[in-house]
């Protein structure tokens, strides 16, 4: 039987302190190496298109129900199969790393899982939505759900999406993720360890609730991220700070909110069909946290829209900073060539190469033509301030 043991560092994403505030953002965009479906193969293929992943597959396998849990670490696909009789578990197997096709497949084997189901959990480029199966090619129905865990890259200054996906049955659920930032779903897994919370009382519906809300949760980390960079920005353009790198920070922030956008606004419809659709996967206890997760994607999509309805609005100010700013060194500069001119005319005048101008033979010209100008000069500030153009 196929095994296979992979060791990875694990670590919870919401206790994540920010990191210190950086404008320098880049005037590329990144772009990531991906493994394509080749052209021409048939539906229910099995081949990844992600980012190349160098560690190997880790499944890790939890039983548990009111009473106790297990936590099978062992990473063995001899493993995964539904618990036999007994007093009745939850299974959840919590699988980091979907580029092995054949870990895939093995456990879609052993669960009898639709091979459009697969196919959609290694493609990472999979829009969000949820899929219900429960035709004669499943053992028995389940719930296919795919979301985007999001995390905002400090090196690059952008949102980073990684794929995570759900099957949920009568008695299982098995999370799938691309294992790219650590463990995401470990404050979970001690919350059921410590035997806190509704999630050791409840079904694998709650524990799919669990999963997806700490997902939010993270969205609202990110958003957070977001509306500390969009302050920043905007105070440097009201206190008349900005420069030239002003452009491409408006720029970064936009495509992080229309990347962002894009991966949370299906999960509105996701919800939605999720509360509607009577399936039987779906207790009735659990659809108040359901639409209590809903509420937040609407939050969530409500502060995204006013984020980008703000960034039109700095663009406007910047540039209109940036136009007042160089009115008023034209205004100074126009001011001083008005002052200059009649100065330079009678410089002029009194530079030119004749010999009958009765004025250079004058003993006191020198000193008239000095005083003229220091009174015209002198008249000239003064006309100016009271017209409050200078």
């Amino acid at each position: 039987m196929l095994a296979f043991v992979g060791v990875h560092l694990r670590k919870p994403i919401l206790n994540v302190r920010h990191e210190t505030l950086n404008l320098n953002f880049p005037l590329s965009r990144r772009r990531n190496k991906t493994y394509k479906t080749q052209v021409g193969t048939s539906p229910g293929t099995l081949t990844y298109v992600g980012q190349e992943i160098d560690h190997a597959t880790h499944i890790q396998r939890i039983e548990y129900n009111e009473t106790d849990y297990q936590v099978d670490d062992s990473g063995k696909l001899s493993a995964c199969q539904l618990p036999n009789g007994g007093t009745p578990h939850v299974l959840w197997l919590d699988v980091d790393g979907i580029h092995e096709a054949n870990v895939v497949a093995t456990l879609g084997h052993q669960f009898r899982l639709h091979p459009l189901l697969l196919e959609d959990v290694m493609n990472t480029e999979q829009k969000p939505k949820v899929e219900f199966y429960d035709d004669d090619r499943v053992s028995s129905p389940v719930i296919y759900v795919t979301m985007k865990m999001l995390h905002h890259d400090p090196r690059q200054h952008e949102v980073d999406a990684e794929h995570v996906s759900f099957v949920l049955g009568p008695t299982f659920l098995i999370s799938f993720q691309e294992e790219r930032t650590g463990d995401i779903f470990t404050p979970v897994l001690t919350r059921i360890k410590a035997s806190a919370g509704k999630t050791r009382r409840n079904g694998p519906d709650y524990l799919l609730y669990s999963l997806m809300d700490l997902v939010v949760d993270n969205y609202f980390v990110v958003l957070d991220n977001i509306g500390e960079k969009l302050d920043a920005v905007e105070d440097r353009i009201v206190q008349e700070l900005a420069g030239r790198e002003t452009l491409s920070m408006l720029y970064a922030l936009k495509r992080e909110i229309t990347i962002m956008r894009r991966y949370v606004s299906p999960l509105r419809d996701m919800l939605s069909a999720l509360q509607r659709e009577e399936s039987v996967l779906i207790k009735d206890h659990t659809d108040p946290f359901l639409r209590d997760l809903a509420d937040h994607i609407n939050q969530i999509i409500d502060t995204l829209d006013t984020y980008r309805e703000l960034i039109p609005g700095l663009l406007d100010v910047y540039l209109s900073s940036t136009s007042n700013r160089m009115n008023s060194v034209m205004k100074t500069l126009t001011v001083m060539s008005s002052i200059f001119l009649p100065l330079t005319f009678i410089a002029g005048i009194y530079g030119m190469n004749f010999d009958n101008m009765p004025e250079l033979h004058t003993r006191t010209g020198y000193f008239w033509a000095l005083g003229l100008m220091g009174a015209i000069f002198v008249g000239m500030v003064v006309y100016f301030r009271r017209q409050k153009w200078i």
